[in-house]
């Protein structure tokens, strides 16, 4: 318990200042105890529902935090946090109404302040394109750990050994990722399918740069050990996985409240929330003492990028997205724990 407390205790107290924060609003807003107690609450749930959502974020943010130094992942909970709140989920959609509005970030501001309404409604509809590039780029990644000739563990061993035998055709995944883009881009509005189109390109162009400067960053020689150079490269990498994984969130949180600093306030709280599980799953060595885990990390990845396109097209609920990666995961979870008693059972017959 104390260890578990060690590593929660960081977003425990960024739990009570962003309370803090919200009942300062709800004071300044309302004048009012009721009126402080009522942000600080909208606070506590829009923490609730990026931890609910991004569960799975977790997981597979771990899978890439356990290849790097001890320093880098003590700046992915550090800087990386101060990213992800006013980066991911307050600058970010701020860029993104500024852009499908063709209005200076100062308008988009001014949107989210004084006409919170439409900011949500122009943010909304700005979900085909964003959901084309986030599924473009989870695609690949899903698929490049797939796509692994030289992979021999297997969960889902009909279905995972057949997809590491695909793997020896060069660029399968790219190719795969730009058919579904092309058959997405015929279902969406004929006056979207080409920014929808500009959309998926660019989430592959992402994915491609990103993967490829972490390959030269560890190939090329300097002044910077390695460990640093791909400690840099995969901090990049998990950053840009947490801006596709945390759009949805966004969106879902204006169900909740319209008021921008409240929603990145709460967010930002379960963000912290996620950091602080991520860096438990990798130092409790969980990847080592669960064989299949990775596995449902990428399966669930997978499923998002799938649940993103046909959100292009109709409506899939947050709570389907948040459920469908928690069972993938939860499943790789309980046949890892089988696999390790059988095993123990089998050690046991040997002896």
């Amino acid at each position: 318990m104390r260890d578990l407390l060690r590593h929660f205790k960081g977003s425990l107290a960024v739990t009570v200042v962003g309370l803090g924060l919200g009942a300062v609003l709800g004071w300044n807003q309302h004048r009012s105890i009721s009126g402080a107690g009522e942000v600080a609450f909208l606070v506590a749930v829009l923490a609730v529902l990026e931890i609910s959502i991004s569960f799975d974020n977790a997981v597979v943010n771990a899978t890439v935090l356990r290849t790097m130094s001890p320093v880098w992942r003590h700046r992915f909970i550090t800087w990386g946090i101060a990213i992800a709140v006013f980066g991911m989920r307050l600058l970010f959609p701020l860029g993104v109404v500024s852009a499908v509005a063709h209005v200076s970030p100062g308008e988009a501001l001014r949107l989210a302040t004084l006409e919170p309404g439409e900011y949500a409604r122009i943010l909304a509809s700005a979900h085909h394109v964003l959901g084309a590039f986030g599924g473009a780029f989870l695609g690949l990644v899903s698929l490049r750990f797939f796509f692994d000739a030289s992979k021999n563990v297997h969960w889902l061993v009909a279905i995972e050994k057949r997809l590491a035998e695909l793997g020896r055709v060069r660029a399968i995944e790219i190719g795969l990722v730009l058919g579904v883009i092309w058959v997405f881009s015929r279902l969406v509005p004929e006056v979207e399918d080409h920014a929808y189109l500009s959309a998926g390109v660019l989430g592959i162009v992402t994915y491609i740069a990103v993967d490829g400067a972490s390959a030269f960053m560890e190939a090329r020689s300097g002044d910077l050990p390695s460990a640093g150079r791909s400690g840099l490269a995969s901090f990049v990498y998990l950053e840009v996985l947490d801006a596709t994984f945390s759009f949805d969130g966004v969106i879902g949180a204006f169900a909740i409240t319209k008021e921008l600093l409240v929603i990145a306030i709460g967010l930002g709280v379960g963000a912290m929330f996620v950091r602080s599980l991520t860096v438990l799953l990798v130092e409790q060595e969980a990847f080592d003492e669960f064989r299949f885990l990775e596995h449902g990390a990428f399966w669930a990845i997978g499923a998002l990028a799938i649940m993103m396109f046909v959100g292009t097209v109709m409506a899939v609920p947050e709570v389907v997205t948040g459920l469908v990666g928690a069972v993938l995961i939860g499943l790789s979870l309980w046949s890892s724990v089988r696999y390790r008693a059988r095993a123990a059972a089998g050690r046991a017959r040997a002896g």
